[in-house]
């Protein structure tokens, strides 16, 4: 099964660790959790869109934010050979299942085995603002074959989440949703969210 987009849909990114986009791929993990950013304006962080690439960001920080790998060792990402230091590597396409927000505590720790993030990282998002409370979106993966490769520039940029995308550069990216392959949850979905 290939991902749909409909004919007039504009291509958005959703900013995401690259640890996270890696363990989406790999079938880790099937939720989001956002707890909003800076410039997420006065509403808040909102799922404002159903099917998005993914923008991996990359910070060496964030392997002692997610759990470890299986044999204990921190997780890690290598930058693609053969790029240029401002190329953008979109190779992971999602669509939401369901999403929401959690204010109860005890509910986000019933997604632990949905996720990498550590567990304090989670409750740091969840009690940041005003009120306790976090984002969260069950997803639909595919990891696309043959990487839609994009210049980053200015609107990449800031503490926001969501953003669109130049759609007549880096080549057809409709081509590249066609030749991608829907990533199966090993870890499983949130059933009762969805």
């Amino acid at each position: 099964m290939h991902p749909t987009a409909p004919a007039d849909w504009r291509p958005v990114a959703f900013k995401e660790w690259q640890l996270v986009s890696d363990a989406i791929v790999s079938g880790e993990q099937a939720v989001l959790l956002r707890k909003g950013g800076i410039s997420e304006g006065k509403a808040g962080f909102q799922w404002l869109h159903e099917r998005f690439f993914l923008f991996p960001s990359l910070f060496h920080e964030q392997a002692e934010q997610v759990a470890p790998m299986a044999d204990g060792t921190l997780r890690s990402f290598k930058p693609r050979e053969g790029l240029a230091e401002d190329d953008i590597v979109f190779s992971v396409y999602l669509e939401t299942i369901a999403s929401g927000r959690i204010t109860d505590w005890d509910e986000v720790l019933r997604l632990a085995p949905y996720h990498i993030w550590r567990e304090e990282i989670v409750r740091e998002r969840f009690e940041w603002g005003d009120e306790p409370g976090i984002s969260w979106a069950t997803i639909r993966a595919w990891k696309l074959d043959e990487p839609w490769i994009l210049k980053d520039r200015a609107t990449f940029g800031g503490c926001r989440s969501w953003f669109g995308m130049p759609t007549d550069e880096g080549g057809d990216w409709r081509a590249r949703l066609e030749g991608s392959r829907m990533v199966e949850p090993s870890c499983g979905l949130p059933d009762w969210l969805i």
